[in-house]
């Protein structure tokens, strides 16, 4: 089976080309720190760029395997729209699969007990704990504290994997869970680990193929803040600045 498999639950692009002689060809685009992710506009160029090197067309993928999360919210829906147009337009199959999950399968060929950690940002990581490659906790939102808790399913040695563990490895190492160097390639997700995941897996309708965002969007969060103390103001008929001219006062006529 060909299939085509990328992420972009994180910072980077990962791709992805598996063969149908099992081979597969990888092509990423990580940016420097303080830089803007590309997914919008390096997908489906490092798509294009494994195809040609294979000398695949589009039309012969017969399957679209994409990461759905937990990550970065404009980067799982950049990702999960692009999956589901490919799909459609080429009428192949489409799957979607765990993102930490994908981060942990390389970690495996090093480690039986794997803790995939991404970065959610406000304090939090996204993880989840593997064992032989199964996943033995199922993954959420966490502060950085309680990441030893979940490696409590067995006595390890653990390895943790991320941009997350390499953000938090004071709290990690002093579990006594190791972390790989900064430069490690097993802090990446890799599009032949999608790839791999997404060929083992049953194919999903369209509709099915969601992101998995484990908590709600920064961007909801940001406007419940604004518009509670708004609200507010407004009700007592206090000017807010910013608030939309001729807002109605629920305090008064």
């Amino acid at each position: 089976m060909i299939v085509l498999g990328f992420d972009t639950a994180t910072q980077a692009t990962a791709v992805g080309l598996r063969l149908g002689d099992g081979t597969t060809l990888q092509a990423s685009d990580d940016p420097a720190e303080g830089e803007r992710p590309g997914h919008a506009t390096r997908l489906l160029g490092l798509a294009r760029q494994l195809l040609d090197e294979a000398a695949v067309g589009w039309s012969e993928l017969e399957r679209i395997a994409v990461g759905v999360g937990p990550g970065r919210f404009t980067g799982l829906r950049v990702g999960i729209a692009t999956a589901r147009g490919l799909a459609q337009s080429l009428k192949s199959g489409v799957v979607g699969v765990s993102s930490l999950g994908a981060l942990a399968r390389p970690a495996g060929e090093h480690a039986e007990a794997v803790l995939a950690v991404i970065d959610a940002r406000r304090g939090e990581v996204f993880a989840a704990a593997y064992l032989a490659g199964q996943e033995s906790t199922p993954a959420g939102a966490v502060a950085p504290g309680a990441l030893k808790d979940l490696t409590a399913v067995a006595a390890g040695p653990w390895l943790a994997v991320g941009d997350g563990a390499v953000r938090y490895r004071t709290y990690l190492e002093g579990a006594g869970i190791e972390v790989p160097d900064a430069g490690s390639g097993l802090h990446t997700i890799a599009g032949a680990a999608v790839c791999e995941l997404g060929a083992a897996s049953e194919a999903q309708a369209l509709e099915a193929v969601l992101p998995d965002y484990r908590r709600r969007p920064d961007a909801e969060v940001a406007l419940e803040r604004v518009a509670v103390p708004v609200a507010a103001a407004t009700f007592a008929g206090v000017p807010v600045p910013g608030a939309p001219a001729g807002a109605p006062r629920e305090g008064g006529r």
